[in-house]
């Protein structure tokens, strides 16, 4: 039991560290990851909330028979209720946090939230499939938890230009914060669901999924460079003003 839980927790943690390591000029305090990493637990309730009446309208199936039941389930029962709810526990997270004070902070708290849900997400996989459990628990920490991160950087990257760049692109960075999330997300699930429907183009879709996670990874890198050049300029500018006075 416990080696289970340990194989659905580790590439979180992995991830979790990677992150932390990247924020080089202020490191945020350890109780303060800890309680974002534990916002994103919470959002599986939120996103519960939402998925659940969209179930009920018959927006989406949870059973998907053909490639646009993928396409739905994907949408409506992932990637839309999912990051939004992410984004809401980041919002609340943030909101009065006298810690967030660098472009980097928004891609790590998102992170903390993003693989909060994705660790829980992971132990509910592992135990629903335990007799499979090895396999299912390399399968998605290869892919599934890692997608999770690449999704939060985005998310933080478009969080923090609206918390701290231009005032006039506010609105539009926090349309992008949930907007390109959830679009990736949604592409991302419905490919893996897609692939074991149209057995005949399979080999096609896991080509163009093996694609889209090689374009998160880089993304993801030139996002949190991008932040980190911005920091870094603010602090160069902090230094001069000190030398002034």
């Amino acid at each position: 039991m416990f080696i289970v839980i340990l194989a659905a927790v580790l590439p979180a943690i992995g991830l979790l560290y990677f992150i932390w390591k990247k924020d080089h000029y202020r490191q945020e305090p350890t109780r303060e990851l800890l309680k974002a990493y534990g916002y994103g637990m919470l959002s599986i309730l939120a996103s519960l909330l939402l998925s659940g009446p969209l179930m009920a309208l018959g927006a989406y199936t949870m059973q998907p028979e053909t490639v646009g039941d993928a396409i739905r389930t994907a949408l409506f029962g992932a990637g839309i209720p999912e990051e939004l709810a992410k984004l809401l526990m980041l919002w609340l997270f943030l909101r009065k946090s006298r810690y967030y004070d660098e472009y980097i902070d928004g891609v790590v708290y998102a992170a903390c939230v993003g693989l909060g849900f994705a660790t829980l997400e992971n132990i509910g996989y592992l135990f629903d499939n335990l007799s499979q459990w090895f396999s299912v628990g390399v399968a998605r920490g290869l892919l599934s938890v890692p997608a999770h991160f690449f999704f939060a950087v985005t998310m933080g990257y478009f969080y923090s230009l609206a918390s701290f760049g231009d005032p006039r692109r506010r609105s539009r960075n926090l349309v992008l914060a949930a907007g390109v999330p959830i679009l990736l997300h949604a592409t991302f699930d419905a490919i893996l669901m897609a692939s074991s429907l149209a057995t005949g183009i399979a080999s096609s879709l896991i080509l163009l999924l093996l694609g889209i996670y090689l374009y998160l990874v880089i993304s993801s890198k030139k996002r949190i460079r991008d932040l980190l050049a911005r920091d870094e300029n603010f602090l160069q500018e902090d230094r001069q003003e000190e030398l002034k006075a």
